[in-house]
């Protein structure tokens, strides 16, 4: 019986045709286009906002109004000049990917509904084990929407099995650079502000053990519960690793949990620089790593390790009477047991097509690239006598602020002029450069993880952003 949602087979081609054209002249001429979009909300309401039509209107007329209205109000994450944030640097394997993934409408939750779609994530997950040196034949994972839910997975397994029941005297610890999510997570579980000690890093921006082993000492000597520590592996303001394997002793001789969040970082693990920075990231009990941002994944696919994968089915499985039938054998995981979700799109299709297609090397070779590239901008920029780095070149990311030797400027005026470059280049389109703060300054944050983005895409940018130093130091800060 055909029903209102059925187009003919013609209608059906025709249609994906022209999205399919549009997708590869995106990509193809991506470098092309401005990386930048604003709008108001004004703005946006004038175009959009309108109550749901009772009749319909035609397949083109809809696809021609998003490109002309939608698309082009949307930052371009994979633009060689997107700078800031983490970009999101997609390929045009795993779009397609998600396309197959979506048009068949799989369902990645159980075995028995896809047990294609659960193999090729158990698959999947036992590359990422391998490539992290957790235990393949023990260990285990699942991937999620993004390192946020990553996370909350992580923190709740760990909750479990090293509290049970009562957390009420339950501390855990991070530093003052991890990433928001796991603050987030935290506020989720249920934990008290007093149960969670936010630890200062040095001067590095790197957790400080001592600091941590005597936050953990008083909380010991007050009857409290230290349960877990998590460590960055790759922040988010300055690529920084924590003392991984220092973490690891502490947490071996005190008996807590060690969660790594290197859903930014750990995918430097297929370099040789990169790899060296994160010694000691085999040693954790859980992992998030985010596909999304360094393996060139398009969102979302976030992803979980742990060293044991029983930890993430004695923790989540439900055994409802609506699911029977469908539990299969004990070789045959269920994903809604690993996880929060039980309704899970196929995250994996898209990691294994895209591997599959270009092969490891090849992701091995554009980090390196990346990590190179952030150090070779450092080099240019010591050179010059008008930028100061504050934060080196670490897994890509670097953090500098324009300070032209002689002009004696004072630290409010040093702010203010680059939160106004930032600024100028933002409404100029031509890059996304945004500023963060470090040790009380503002400063400019690259994060170059686009293997599009080159050398002359920077100084460009670099360029442009003296140029409008310049002007506003004539005008007077």
């Amino acid at each position: 019986m055909k029903t209102t949602f059925d187009l003919s087979k013609e209608e059906m081609k025709a249609y994906g045709y022209k999205i399919i054209d549009i997708l590869a002249e995106h990509f193809d001429t991506i470098e092309s286009k401005k990386p930048v979009s604003s709008a108001t909300r004004k703005e946006m309401d004038a175009v959009f906002l309108q109550e749901a039509p009772d009749t319909p209107m035609p397949a083109d007329k809809v696809l021609d109004f998003v490109m002309e209205n939608v698309i082009p109000f949307s930052n371009l994450t994979s633009h060689p000049k997107m700078f800031s944030f983490v970009p999101g640097p997609s390929n045009y394997i795993s779009a397609l990917a998600d396309t197959l993934a979506t048009g068949f409408n799989i369902f990645s939750g159980g075995w028995i509904v896809s047990p294609a779609a659960a193999e090729l994530e158990i698959v999947t997950m036992n590359w990422l084990l391998k490539m992290f040196h957790f235990p393949v034949a023990k260990g285990g994972g699942i991937f999620t929407s993004g390192g946020s839910m990553a996370n909350l997975t992580a923190l709740v397994t760990a909750r479990r099995i090293k509290c049970g029941d009562d957390f009420s005297k339950a501390v855990i610890y991070l530093s003052d650079q991890a990433h928001s999510s796991n603050i987030k997570a935290i506020r989720v579980l249920g934990f008290k502000k007093e149960q969670i000690r936010i630890i200062p890093t040095d001067l590095e921006f790197r957790i400080s053990f001592n600091k941590l082993k005597n936050a953990i000492a008083k909380d010991r000597l007050e009857g409290n519960q230290p349960f877990c520590i998590i460590a960055s592996a790759g922040t988010t303001n300055t690529g920084t690793v924590d003392p991984l394997d220092t973490i690891a002793d502490i947490c071996e001789k005190e008996d807590l949990w060690m969660h790594v969040d290197g859903a930014y970082g750990g995918a430097a693990i297929l370099s040789e620089k990169g790899s060296r920075v994160l010694r000691g990231i085999e040693r954790a009990d859980s992992l998030t790593v985010d596909p999304h941002k360094w393996f060139f994944q398009p969102y979302e696919i976030g992803c979980l390790l742990v060293k044991d994968a029983s930890w993430l089915s004695n923790t989540f499985s439900e055994k409802p009477e609506y699911l029977r039938d469908i539990e299969g054998n004990e070789s045959e995981i269920n994903f809604y047991d690993y996880g929060i979700q039980l309704t899970r799109r196929f995250r994996a299709l898209k990691f294994y097509m895209s591997i599959k297609t270009f092969g490891l090397n090849a992701f091995k070779e554009a980090i390196t690239y990346n990590i190179d590239l952030a150090e070779e901008t450092e080099d240019m920029l010591r050179k010059s006598k008008n930028w100061e780095i504050v934060s080196p070149a670490t897994l890509a990311v670097i953090n500098f602020r324009y300070n032209p030797i002689g002009m004696d400027l004072t630290e409010k005026q040093l702010d203010s002029l680059n939160q106004q470059i930032s600024a100028k280049v933002m409404d100029s389109k031509e890059a996304l450069l945004v500023t963060t703060v470090l040790q009380n300054q503002v400063v400019l944050r690259m994060c170059l993880i686009n293997p599009k983005t080159t050398f002359n895409d920077i100084t460009e940018t670099l360029q442009q952003c003296h140029e409008y130093a310049t002007e506003i130091l004539k005008s007077g800060i």
